[in-house]
This record gives structure tokens, sequence and C-alpha cells, in this order.
């Protein structure tokens, strides 16, 4: 019964977006442990109004149960949905209501490849995203053991997704620990406003 109560008190998308005051929704996805709330978290402190030239320490974090909405200002006011790790079996329920993708992986993982391409390839395969902007964040660039550019895309074989996928895809490799990368993310973002 709990289990049930849980579920029923996630709003469904349209509602949540309503409730966000309109602007663009973007889904934010990827496995557990990929960095994605620190990424938000990151990104809101670069699109606030000063502007933050120096990120400073990376605030602390925790695993994201449910989703988190958090609004950013790129040129207009965007929402991004950060749906947690757990949560990968109803994803799909919230592709409908966003305009944009981002799928984040953690390149220092290599356990996690396989999944992570499964679950990249199940939702570019969704009919609600086949005209939604992708961006492919390969993430833990500062970490000693992360997997490079080249290797990644060769594991998940970007060039034959990118040849196939019906919708744009983008790839780029983060760090959301230290900020590398993060100018190409916003650069993504204002790439895919709408007037």
């Amino acid at each position: 019964m709990l289990a049930q109560w849980r579920r029923s008190e996630l709003l469904p998308p349209v509602t949540v977006a309503m409730a966000s005051g309109g602007g663009s929704m973007y889904l934010l996805l990827g496995g557990s442990g990929v960095g994605k709330t620190l990424l938000v978290k990151r990104l809101q402190k670069l699109s606030s109004k000063d502007g933050a030239k120096d990120l400073g320490e990376p605030p602390s974090t925790l695993p994201t149960v449910g989703t988190n909405l958090t609004d950013l200002l790129i040129g207009k006011k965007i929402t991004v949905r950060e749906l947690g790790g757990c949560m990968g079996p109803i994803w799909s329920s919230y592709y409908s209501d966003c305009c944009c993708v981002l799928y984040m992986i953690d390149a220092a993982k290599p356990t996690q490849i396989s999944s992570s391409c499964v679950q990249l390839l199940s939702l570019l395969s969704a009919e609600e995203l086949m005209s939604a902007p992708v961006l492919i964040i390969f993430n833990k660039i500062d970490l000693p053991c992360y997997m490079s550019l080249v290797e990644m895309k060769s594991l998940f074989r970007i060039q034959d997704i990118i040849a196939c996928a019906k919708q744009p895809i983008t790839v780029v490799e983060t760090s959301a620990r230290d900020g590398t990368g993060l100018s190409n993310v916003m650069q993504w973002f204002h790439s895919t406003l709408h007037d």
C-alpha cells in the first residue's frame, strides 16, 4: 500500500510543467551516480544573474529519488527535470512533456557502459522523442580512470547511432565536479532555444 501511495504522489508530467510556470522542459536522464544533480547545480550557478565565473568547491549532493525540477535562465527560462537513475523503468512516462533530452554517462565507470548504452538506444527509439535534440554527456573526465571520448564513442558506436537516429545528437565530455566542458553544455542549451 505504501508503494502505491508514493507512486500516486508523482505529479503527471503535464501538471508539473504547468505548475512550473511555462518555459521549455528539458529532461536529464542517466544511471545512478553519474553526476546529474551536481551538473544541474553547476549549471544553475553558471546561469544565475551574476553568471559565476568561479564555481568554487562542488556542493554536496544526495542521490535523486523521484524527480527534481530546476529553473535555469539561459536567454529565457528553461526547466530541467532530473529523473533519478532508479526511475529508469518509468522514464518514458516523462518523454511527451519535454522538448530536449540530456543523457549523462559516467566515463569513469566501465561497468555501467552496457546498461547506459541500452538505455540510450531505448530513449532514442521512443516515438515521443523523435524530434527532440539530444545531448550525450560523458561525465567525470576529471577522474584518473576515465575513458577518453574516443574510447567512449567507439564502445557506444556513436557514429552509427548518430547516422541512424532521427533526432539531432550532440556529444560532449564534462567534469561537473571541476567545471570542465560546462560551457559546451551551456552552448547546447542556447542552440536548442526556440523563439
